[in-house]
């Protein structure tokens, strides 16, 4: 039950209603709360005043104004509401849901001292949809009261277990002390003070303990529902074209007594028993979702647990890194421990050795000096010569590198880590799962498709975002009988021409890759008709790809533009139609009239080439997000992005259609054709690439060149459907909403390449139909002389 408590609150005052009234629009407002956003304004300056008159208003005064004539009360105080041209420099309050409320205007002066006051309005805005209503005399009492949600809040309030709280208190309602019967509100102490002073016209009121306040509630009678035009008078009947009860009374004297009516307890079950239908099916959604919340809360506790089990993983991944880190430095600081062995040990040799030789060089210079001492001449030159060899000899021996030293004291190992830290800094989770080895189903290009006479050629293509390494493909295809399919191609190439076909018969053929790991499932099935033998009365197209086609890969970038040229004795015509599990080509070959651009036709008031195709992600903003096979988009961004379609069109009609599937905060979409080199961050039609008709939920316009022309009533909401036909045998563009043509042709004089183009933000989603016939408003203005 408390989820309920919000349908049972004012939107204004944010309490529990109190006097309810139901507004034309089926929103309720307490009576009090509606008093306080009446906004008064002379007649003159009323929004249907200011509407017949052509003055500008600003688009709130288009808001749906509400033509039922309804009242005003006399003594209801005035203020600014929802933005009226009229409204005084009041200081205004918030309700708790935000709603500007304004005190009642001072007394005006004595009718003395000023002139009097003109004729004036009374306008009341509803706070929930933003309607706006004017009353007439009868004000406030034109509504009728809600009796029924009165119950409704009555057994709620008495079904709450807790104890009864203040109504006036804007946060944390304390526990109520009083209630007033004659105002029928539960109070506070400090409410009752502040609300409900004892004094003056107050102090006659009878203030009771909550509890038998709320005994008196329960034991009142219910006020039985009175007419508003006869307030003596109770409902018996109920009108089916007002859709409201009314009594005898008006029946015999008032507005309906025209109308159909029927019996007020029949209908009473009527509408209880639609209203139980309904709430089936809404039970039914409020079961699935209370499901998919359980789904929801499953999946918390399983990503929770999965993000445990992950950080384990990654937390065991790294120390196997770091592991493997420490065991490379023990082998590297193992290697530099060798080398600084290495170099001691030779220093060691070369000191050990040089100190030897040193001493025997030292012991050579000490000897020869003694010797030079002595006087005896016969004898120091007996051995003179002797010592001048040793010593000369000794000499050399020193100055044969023995003082250089043998090693660096530098370590010739210089550690590239460069790699490894790249490495590290590169390391980043490339995928959460591996994905399947199996390539994924092949897609046919049912553009490079096509048959002639007994021959047929397809092209096949993997999936834009497909990594799975392919190693070939197979083509299989029936027997023209519904039979079986057998394998009539093995091998890398995406297209192949299969040859002696039966002719006027109908083929089914599929495509699927393989790789070492396995084979993809197969592709869609592709429905081929051969046409009758004609190669006695027309001329052979070369295969695998028609000569038009040929010509047109090597003068365009865009492989998938239709742009027939009449240079050529005879064409294909394809008409695709496609399922959730069949795509279906039909091929027939039509020969050109003498007028060189005009096909042939016979048997149809006017030639359409129909064509598969769907929106570009290359050619697209990158706020654009692509879903369904890339036939449904929508945006990341709150400003408008362009997305072109994959086929370009330079001659024939072409019709397709966009269905709205969101449509939030009223943005302005824009839907139409463009070049190739169009502006893709702003709106569609604001350059001069584009022409385009953008709409919002009341109106749309043409634009192009950011010039605004032929603004027609009705707009889009969520569901609609938008059809754009381009005739460029004509070269015009024409627009239709919900299959109503949006004013006149919208474009002519186009000649060129143009794409299908489609701006919007993220308040749009749109789902791209193609392959469609054209319009019945279209084909019947085509076939008039």
């Amino acid at each position: 039950m408390e989820e309920m408590e919000e349908e049972l609150k004012c939107p204004v005052c944010g309490s529990f209603y109190r006097e309810p009234i139901i507004l034309p629009c089926s929103h309720n407002l307490c009576q009090a709360c509606a008093r306080n956003i009446l906004v008064q304004t002379p007649d003159s300056e009323s929004p249907q005043s200011r509407r017949a008159s052509g003055s500008a208003v600003s688009d709130y005064d288009y808001l749906d104004l509400d033509k039922m004539s309804l009242y005003s009360e006399a003594d209801s105080g005035y203020g600014s509401y929802g933005g009226f041209a009229s409204a005084p420099t009041t200081p205004c309050q918030k309700s708790p849901n935000g709603v500007r409320v304004f005190p009642p205007a001072a007394p005006p002066p004595p009718a003395a001292l000023a002139p009097p006051p003109p004729p004036r309005n009374a306008c009341l805005t509803c706070p929930q949809c933003h309607r706006s209503l004017v009353l007439d005399e009868r004000g406030l009492r034109g509504f009728p009261r809600n009796r029924l949600l009165e119950g409704v809040i009555d057994r709620y309030q008495q079904g709450r277990a807790a104890a009864l709280r203040c109504q006036l208190c804007e946060k944390a309602p304390k526990e109520a002390a009083v209630m007033c019967e004659q105002c029928d509100v539960f109070y506070c102490d400090p409410c009752r003070l502040r609300c409900h002073p004892p004094r003056g016209p107050l102090a006659k009121h009878r203030l009771v303990p909550p509890a038998q306040g709320r005994v008196s509630r329960r034991l009142s009678p219910r006020k039985i529902s009175t007419c508003t035009d006869h307030e003596l008078e109770n409902h018996s009947m109920y009108c089916v074209q007002c859709k409201s009860p009314v009594c005898y009374q008006c029946l015999e004297e008032g507005k309906h007594s025209s109308h159909e009516v029927k019996a007020l307890g029949a209908m009473w079950k009527l509408h209880k028993s639609q209203l139980s239908q309904a709430l089936n099916g809404l039970s039914d959604r409020a079961k699935e979702a209370k499901e998919f919340l359980v789904q929801l809360r499953n999946m918390v506790q399983q990503i929770q647990e999965n993000s445990v089990e992950f950080e384990a993983c990654l937390v065991a991944q790294c120390d196997a890194l770091i592991d493997a880190l420490n065991r490379r430095k023990a082998q590297l600081l193992s290697r530099v421990n060798k080398e600084h062995e290495h170099k001691l040990k030779v220093v060691r040799d070369q000191i050990s050795h040089c100190t030897v030789k040193l001493r025997q060089t030292t012991g050579l210079m000490e000897y020869c000096l003694e010797v030079i001492k002595e006087n005896d001449p016969s004898g120091f030159l007996q051995i003179s010569d002797a010592l001048i060899r040793r010593v000369h000899l000794t000499e050399d021996q020193w100055g044969k590198g023995t003082l250089t030293p043998r090693m660096t004291t530098d370590f010739d190992l210089n550690l590239d880590n460069a790699p490894l830290l790249q490495s590290i800094h590169q390391l980043d989770f490339v995928q959460m799962k591996v994905s399947s080895p199996v390539p994924a189903p092949p897609i046919l290009q049912l553009e490079e498709c096509c048959t002639h006479n007994n021959s047929a050629t397809l092209s096949w293509k993997q999936p834009p975002l497909s990594t799975v390494q392919v190693e070939g493909y197979i083509l299989e295809l029936d027997d023209g009988n519904g039979g079986q399919f057998r394998e009539v191609y093995v091998g890398k190439e995406t297209m192949c021409t299969v040859d002696g076909l039966h002719f006027n018969s109908t083929y089914s053929a599929r495509v699927k890759a393989f790789n070492k790991s396995g084979v993809s499932p197969y592709s869609k099935t592709l429905v081929l008709q051969t046409s009758e033998d004609t190669q006695s009365e027309e001329q052979t197209l070369p295969f695998p790809v028609p000569l038009e086609r040929s010509q047109l890969r090597r003068m365009s970038p865009f492989s998938s533009t239709l742009n027939l040229q009449p240079s050529f004795s005879g064409r294909s015509y394809f008409e695709l139609r496609s399922s959730a599990h069949q795509l279906s080509l039909h091929s027939s070959l039509q020969s050109l009239n003498s007028a060189g651009c005009n096909f042939d036709t016979q048997g149809s008031p006017y030639s359409q080439l129909v064509a598969w195709f769907s929106f570009d992600p290359s050619s697209a903003h990158a706020d654009i997000i692509f879903s369904n096979d890339n036939l449904t988009v929508t945006c990341n961004s709150y400003d408008d992005r362009v997305v072109l379609g994959k086929t370009g069109f330079s001659k024939g009609l072409h019709y397709w259609e966009l269905s709205i599937d969101r449509y939030d905060n009223h943005p302005d979409p824009a839907f139409g054709v463009a070049r190739i080199d169009v502006l893709k961050d702003a709106m569609l039609g604001k350059d001069d690439k584009a022409w385009a008709m953008y709409v919002d939920n009341n109106r749309s316009w043409f634009m192009h060149n950011n010039s605004h022309t032929n603004r027609t009533e009705g707009g889009i909401t969520k569901g609609a459907t938008v059809g754009v036909l381009l005739d460029l045998t004509r070269r015009t563009l024409t627009f239709s909403i919900n299959e109503d043509q949006q004013g006149p042709v919208a474009f002519e004089n186009l000649e060129g390449l143009f794409f299908p183009a489609v701006s919007l933000n993220r308040n749009v989603q749109v789902t791209l139909h193609t392959g469609l016939p054209v319009p019945e408003f279209y084909a019947s203005r085509s076939a008039m002389p």
